[in-house]
């Protein structure tokens, strides 16, 4: 299967996970509002989410795979088998105790990440209870990693893909039929979560039992395999998760500024997410076993190749996606999230933190490209130190630009380091000659570039023209953010098409059985 083929299938399950993703967004701005229970809930969720995202997405996933991948290539599946299972045993007591400490340490931890909650006591004691009920999904969620590590190393996408649609789908069940049953609604989605933790095990869980990978539960051993991962998962867990770290900077500054500010960078950040996770997360995905497949078999030549291809099918949607996250981002946090509690002080202010992220778009999804690179050649010393520079910028700007921009400042800071954490990587791969960009690649990102600049121009002429339809009823909002998007793709397509960035032939090694070019 070729990469723009398995990113396809990663990234259709993606994206319905991501529009059930928007629905529990807007159920949320709803219900919650952008105040002070809305800001102690996304500070619960973040939580288990950041060391999701650092430890068991980042972390566990670069140290794993390649060494799965490996023993799989070598000494085949019963051998691969049994180190699946000493790291799932060691890695359920690790997670237990961690849990252990978070629910006994919770209102420290809610101190130092959150500090200025604790100006207002009721606040800071909701944001400790609603991170001891959320918590234990870090437990479940980081089995489920290894788990569907075991899934996409075997080139099995599809039931990984469809984890996520799993919390989506509890989260909008609390907020439509119990969040009215607790103290708060934020009591019923802080349940929801670590509910859908157990049930996405368990499918992840009979996935890899249908193919034949029943994963026992055994007595924990530090085996040579096991301590081999471990050594290489610490420095990967700063490696892998500089957005994650920025993004909790954030958090913790943003906790000093003024009620709503989390709240604001929060639902900016989701929307921000979309082509992140329906693009980016697809093709690190897809990407670190292929590559840790190259190199364990000999075939060095194939993984510059590779990641090529990965940026040409990253950058496609991705640079456009950024260009339109600028132009028109107001009337897209308006139609999508202004109701009920959610005010309009509250779109603007979301709006601005939106066209800050949105200009690291495409440096976060070429860091999910370039990672790979080194974690499947277990280094992930080299991607660590490039993450420290990168956190120490993003600090240093956090605490210049929030003075100047509040919690727009937060979002441009992590925007301009993660640029730089993705120049810092490309240019280590390059130095060490193992990769180079091709002409092909180069020429193509161009004419993207290109087409995003008419597609730009298209619509904010189009949103200046259609400005009356966003006063207007909801039915005319919703239409008028339609005409928007059919006006950004139709442009966009037909300007790479003339350029010839993207060839019919493209498309049809995409949808078709052939393998692309």
């Amino acid at each position: 299967m070729s990469i723009a083929k398995a990113v396809a299938v990663f990234s259709s399950l993606t994206l319905i996970s991501r529009v059930l993703g928007f629905v529990r967004d807007i159920l949320s701005a709803s219900v919650l509002g952008a105040g002070l229970v809305a800001d102690c809930f996304f500070v619960a969720l973040k939580l288990p989410n950041f060391f999701r995202r650092l430890f068991a997405e980042g972390a566990f996933s670069a140290s794993f795979i390649p060494l799965f991948s490996a023993t799989l290539a070598q000494g085949g599946k019963e051998e691969a088998l049994s180190f699946a299972e000493a790291a799932f045993s060691s890695l359920i007591v690790v997670l237990l105790i961690l849990v252990a400490l978070m629910e006994i340490f919770a209102p420290a931890m809610i101190y130092i990440l959150a500090g200025g909650f604790s100006d207002d006591q009721a606040k800071f004691q909701l944001a400790v209870l609603l991170t001891r009920i959320t918590f234990p999904f870090l437990l479940f969620i980081s089995l489920v990693s290894l788990l569907g590590g075991i899934l996409n190393a075997l080139g099995k996408f599809w039931a990984t893909a469809a984890t996520p649609i799993i919390l989506n789908l509890s989260m909008i069940t609390a907020l439509i039929f119990f969040s009215h049953q607790f103290s708060t609604p934020a009591h019923s989605l802080a349940l929801a979560v670590s509910i859908a933790g157990i049930i996405q095990l368990v499918w992840l869980y009979l996935a890899c039992r249908r193919i034949g990978y029943k994963i026992r539960i055994i007595r924990p051993r530090m085996t040579p395999k096991v301590k081999e991962m471990l050594i290489i998962m610490m420095p990967a867990a700063l490696g892998a998760g500089v957005i994650q770290i920025n993004l909790m900077l954030d958090m913790i500054i943003a906790s000093h500024l003024p009620n709503g500010s989390i709240s604001f960078l929060f639902y900016a950040d989701r929307l921000n997410q979309l082509p992140i996770g329906v693009i980016g997360v697809a093709l690190g995905t897809v990407l670190l076993p292929l590559l840790a497949r190259n190199i364990a078999e000999g075939h060095e030549d194939q993984v510059s190749l590779n990641q090529n291809r990965a940026i040409e099918v990253g950058l496609f949607l991705t640079i456009p996606a950024a260009v339109a996250f600028m132009i028109v981002p107001y009337q897209l946090i308006h139609v999508l999230f202004e109701r009920g509690a959610f005010s309009a002080y509250d779109s603007q202010q979301t709006a601005n933190a939106l066209m800050a992220y949105a200009a690291g778009l495409p440096a976060y999804v070429l860091a999910k490209i370039f990672s790979p690179g080194y974690f499947a050649r277990k280094d992930t010393r080299t991607p660590m130190q490039f993450a420290v520079v990168a956190l120490v910028v993003n600090l240093t700007l956090n605490l210049i630009l929030m003075q100047y921009y509040a919690h727009v400042g937060l979002a441009m800071a992590t925007a301009i380091s993660a640029w730089l954490n993705v120049v810092m990587l490309a240019t280590g791969l390059i130095r060490r000659g193992q990769f180079s960009f091709d002409r092909r690649v180069l020429l193509r990102v161009v004419k993207y570039t290109m087409a995003s600049a008419v597609m730009g121009a298209i619509v904010w002429a189009t949103s200046r023209y259609i400005a009356n339809m966003f006063d207007g009823h909801m039915v005319v909002k919703i239409l008028g953010l339609v005409i928007l998007v059919l006006v950004g793709v139709g442009s966009y397509l037909a300007v790479v098409f003339l350029t010839g960035a993207v060839k019919p032939q493209d498309l049809k090694s995409l949808l078709g059985r052939k393998k692309a070019p």
